[in-house]
């Protein structure tokens, strides 16, 4: 009787950060899971790291046991086990992880030709050891404004997931089942990627650029069509707001129309609808980055950092600096 052996595909290490997101870590490994199982051999094989080679805990309060540490890898390195792909796993709180080892470790393995992935805001930690600059990437939505002022080298998109030769970004959640898919389909074929999907009970493998949140009419529950495109126009000019003469020409309304739709689909005028948005802007930018608060006011289109303090805190009864504060606190305990 022949025996058929089938060549690895690729392997994977998938290094766990403290708080990363459950989700995107099972629908990235899962996907490979299925398409051994389908296959009916392993073309992929994986193992799990972490800094010291000790659990780690996810954001929704798991601890994962992983199989080796980065010394474990650093000796892996010159060997036949070396990866195909290591995969970066985060989630919240990654601005404030900062760990040399791991970074250099992250060059050593790119730099001996290994791909390397994000998963959710596994960019955050790509760029924080250097390796995104001048490169295409995704994020999950929330941490994109912290990034951009953090890394603006990056060319980061607000997309599902990215891959710029080497490296592949994912903005987390499901879209790391997509990101997987894509992978398989090109080791493989469309077959293989539709017998996963019904696996895992998908119906389709989404386009890279297919956007994260939910379209404005159902995040905002608002039909009518001029209003939201005065509110796509007001997101894509934050840190200098158009007047509403500006926007009036461009949705070739009145500004008194403007006002009267805003007061009736959003119950409130246009200019407080606009203040709200570039405050949640400031307010993502506080807790994500070390920006000063001048340089977070001027990036919001605030003409002065005393002015800023005073909207801040009449939509969030507290002020700039105390956001950070209060940040802090939440982070240390």
């Amino acid at each position: 009787m022949n025996v058929v052996n089938h060549p690895i595909k690729r392997s994977f290490v998938f290094f766990l950060v403290p708080d990363f997101t459950m989700i995107a870590f099972a629908t990235a490994l899962d996907p490979l899971r299925s398409a051994n199982r389908m296959l009916g051999y392993e073309a992929y094989r994986w193992r799990l790291a972490s800094i010291d080679g000790k659990p780690v805990r996810a954001s929704n309060g798991v601890e994962c046991a992983v199989n080796t540490s980065l010394e474990d890898e650093r000796k892996k390195m010159s060997g036949p086990e070396r990866p195909n792909m290591a995969v970066v796993c985060s989630g919240i709180n990654v601005e404030r992880y900062q760990n040399k080892s791991a970074f250099a470790w992250l060059r050593e393995e790119y730099n001996r030709g290994v791909a390397l992935g994000g998963l959710c805001t596994g960019a955050h930690i790509l760029a924080a050891a250097g390796l995104l600059s001048n490169k295409r990437c995704a994020i999950h939505w929330e941490n994109l404004p912290g990034f951009s002022e953090a890394f603006p080298k990056a060319n980061v998109f607000a997309d599902l997931f990215e891959i710029d030769q080497n490296i592949y970004t994912c903005a987390g959640g499901t879209a790391a089942l997509d990101m997987m898919l894509k992978l398989i389909g090109d080791d493989f074929d469309d077959n293989l990627v539709n017998r996963v999907c019904e696996q895992v009970l998908t119906d389709r493998v989404r386009s890279p650029t297919d956007r994260q949140r939910l379209p404005l009419r159902a995040r905002l529950g608002v039909q009518n069509s001029k209003v939201l495109t005065i509110i796509e126009l007001m997101e894509a000019n934050l840190s200098e707001p158009l007047s509403l003469i500006e926007i009036a020409d461009h949705v070739d309304l009145s500004r008194r129309q403007i006002e009267r739709l805003f007061r009736t689909e959003m119950g409130r005028s246009p200019a407080r609808y606009y203040l709200e948005i570039r405050l949640d802007r400031a307010r993502h930018l506080l807790i994500q980055s070390s920006m000063p608060v001048v340089e977070v006011a001027v990036a919001c289109g605030f003409v002065s950092a005393s002015h800023f303090s005073k909207c801040y805190r009449e939509l969030y009864a507290r002020s700039p600096q105390q956001e950070r504060v209060d940040r802090k606190q939440l982070l240390a305990a």
